[in-house]
């Protein structure tokens, strides 16, 4: 078959389906002017198939080519990135449908469609993103492997065999490369991005409604593997962003104050555990209240905070220690320390100060002020909900003295607020609290749903004690969770809510498998390769090793392959019945009527007997049970005896 053989038509209708398929996840990230014409393209191509017309002018396809490339750079203002990159590789992969005529075009249309599902990876590399690109590969190789076959359409089944085989036949090369091609520290599929605004999870930033809003959402903020048993839910405050500036309305974190870290004494046993976080574009990772070790490539700042050197835009996993039980800072506090403790913007919630005063007043000292602002909130009918009404200009008086009903940021901010015109030196702490096990993975899944925020007070003697006045209004929060803490009719997280637990179970799962698929295929960076290479006798390993170690297995994967074809080639000489037909073949080439190498036996047969047809009934004879023998389900003993007779007495 030359490259300008016409195509077969359920080929073409096969290609074109595995086309739609590469490209269908690239729908969300085209623009919606080229997604209209490289669909329009498509059903276009689909139409003068089905009515056998002709493929539309070069000139026309090359104005389209053109105008396409021009609103494409004027778009993204660029022809490059990944954006633009991919954009175009979609548009000129539907133009080429419109002028595939032989052979030649369609092998360059299916090598375009793999490079165009490859890009997937570039946006997605879940589980299910490989699993959809794995079964759109087969697809392909099947319309690949029916072009050079000409299969008919009823051999489709034995294409997709075919194409399965050859893949399956792949799976030991893949894992050789897979293991042993040397790793660099920038992940294989991260690219320079066009901009972060995907970015989800906390900000430094705290206002009312800020963390109820995140508590809406399911997404995985971080995972969790103890390496002992998870401690008791309700210590499980995972620290995040302090915030000590306040300006009447919104807490922010600001630059930390200089200075050395502050003293940390263990009372109790270390916790030791390892975290995976989600990227989220922020320097700060979590860790359990109080961390005790430092990751590497991250420092920790004065008030505790664990900040990365880079904002974290791939996921990272880090190994923690922490202490639940220890005194934070017991000594004094220094004069900057405390005035920042205190600080307050003026002119800001006059009832709220009131209130400190008469409760300072009261008070024996700081411990008194913090017990008596905790009986304030339990003994007033404050209420937690995810829906609490909209505050004004003066938030901090009207959640106290009108509303009464807020989410932990509320709760979290008043509190620090009374705390501090009380004279009692107050920060506030966010992050997450609690989490999911899963009993799957046998780890903790941490989720946006899950963002908290409490406090800290300085208090002589004790140093910064945490306090969530959260768990004074609502104690199911903090031992049960946030579906078991706000009212039924409050909109929660699917997730959260335990009347779905055959659901839950099967997304336990789900999250194993996508948690292992993170930790050994998108996680295996130069460390754990180095480990496990390791492992098996290759200590301190070099790239030049590596490359050795590849070049040597790779070079066995091939030979393996190459014998196996070679017995398999063997076995079908061994074949009576291929032995009888080609022996059959030799006598018709020694009167010139050698088989063409792209020629079935029935089409074979068919030339001779037109060509010859003083044997035309002895060739059809042989032609018709040998391919009965060899393409039918059985294969008689009789029969096969039957054709090594006519073969044996066949003269031409």
């Amino acid at each position: 078959m030359t490259a300008g053989t016409p195509l077969q038509i359920f080929s073409v209708y096969s290609l074109l389906f595995a086309v739609l398929l590469a490209a269908a996840p690239h729908a969300l990230h085209v623009p919606k002017w080229v997604l209209l014409l490289a669909t329009t393209l498509w059903l276009w191509r689909v139409y003068l198939l089905h009515r056998d017309l002709r493929l539309p002018n070069r000139w026309l396809l090359s104005l389209f080519t053109i105008a396409g490339s021009v609103g494409i750079f004027f778009h993204y203002r660029s022809l490059f990135g990944r954006d633009a990159g991919v954009t175009l590789l979609v548009l000129m992969l539907a133009l080429k449908l419109m002028e595939m005529r032989g052979r030649r075009d369609a092998i360059m249309v299916i090598f375009l469609s793999y490079l165009l599902l490859i890009t997937h990876f570039l946006y997605s590399q879940t589980v299910a993103t490989a699993a959809y690109m794995l079964a759109v590969v087969w697809l392909i190789t099947m319309t690949m492997v029916g072009f050079q076959q000409r299969a008919p359409r009823e051999a489709w089944k034995a294409a997709l065999r075919t194409s399965g085989l050859l893949l399956t036949q792949a799976v030991p090369l893949m894992l050789v490369m897979f293991l042993f091609f040397p790793r660099v520290q920038t992940p294989l599929w991260s690219l320079p991005q066009e901009g972060f605004a995907g970015s989800t999870g906390l900000s430094d930033t705290m206002a009312p409604g800020s963390l109820s809003n995140l508590s809406l959402s399911d997404a995985v903020a971080f995972r969790v593997r103890f390496e002992d048993e998870p401690p008791n839910r309700a210590l499980l405050y995972w620290r995040g962003p302090v915030l000590w500036d306040f300006d009447g309305k919104a807490w922010r974190g600001g630059s930390a104050l200089g200075g050395p870290t502050p003293a940390l004494v263990a009372t109790g046993d270390p916790v030791r555990y390892t975290i995976t976080v989600e990227p989220h574009q922020q320097n700060w990772l979590f860790a359990l209240d109080q961390p005790a070790l430092t990751p590497e490539a991250s420092r920790i700042t004065p008030d505790f905070q664990i900040l990365h050197a880079k904002p974290l835009r791939d996921r990272k996993r880090y190994e923690m220690m922490s202490y639940l039980s220890y005194l934070l800072e017991p000594g004094a506090l220094a004069p900057e320390e405390r005035d920042r403790g205190l600080q307050l913007p003026p002119a800001v919630a006059p009832r709220a100060r009131a209130l400190a005063a008469r409760i300072r007043a009261e008070a024996a000292n700081d411990e008194d002020v913090l017990l008596r602002t905790l009986d304030y909130f339990a003994t007033r009918p404050f209420f937690y909900t995810l829906s609490p009404p909209l505050l004004g200009d003066d938030p901090v008086d009207e959640f106290l003295f009108q509303t009464q009903r807020g989410f932990c940021e509320h709760f979290a901010s008043a509190f620090v607020f009374l705390m501090r015109a009380a004279g009692v030196p107050a920060r506030v702490l966010t992050g997450y609290h609690g989490g999911s096990l899963n009993p799957v993975g046998d780890y903790l899944i941490v989720r946006q749903a899950d963002a908290h925020a409490w406090a800290e007070v300085w208090l002589a003697g004790r140093g910064w004690v945490r306090v969530d006045p959260t768990a004074t209004v609502s104690p199911q929060r903090l031992a049960e969770g946030l579906a078991a803490a706000v009212p039924a009719d409050d909109p929660v997280p699917f997730l959260a809510r335990e009347d779905v637990a055959w659901l839950r179970q099967a997304l336990y799962r789900w999250d194993a498998l996508a948690n292992a698929w993170n930790q050994w295929v998108l996680g295996y960076n130069p460390e754990r390769q180095r480990s496990i290479l390791a492992r098996v006798g290759f200590d301190d390993a070099t790239w030049r090793t590596m490359a050795m170690v590849l070049l040597v297995l790779s070079g066995l994967v091939l030979v393996a392959l190459t014998a196996l074809l070679f017995l398999n080639l063997r076995a079908q000489r061994d074949d009576p019945v291929q032995r009888a037909w080609l022996r059959f073949c030799e006598k018709l080439a020694r009167r010139g009527a050698a088989r063409h190498p792209s020629e079935g036996p029935v089409d074979y047969w068919q030339r001779v007997a037109r060509d010859f047809p003083q044997v035309a009934t002895d060739v059809q004879t042989i032609g018709e049970l040998y391919v009965r023998l060899r393409y039918g389900r059985t294969a008689p003993a009789e029969d096969v005896t039957r054709l090594k007779s006519l073969v044996a007495a066949f003269r031409i």
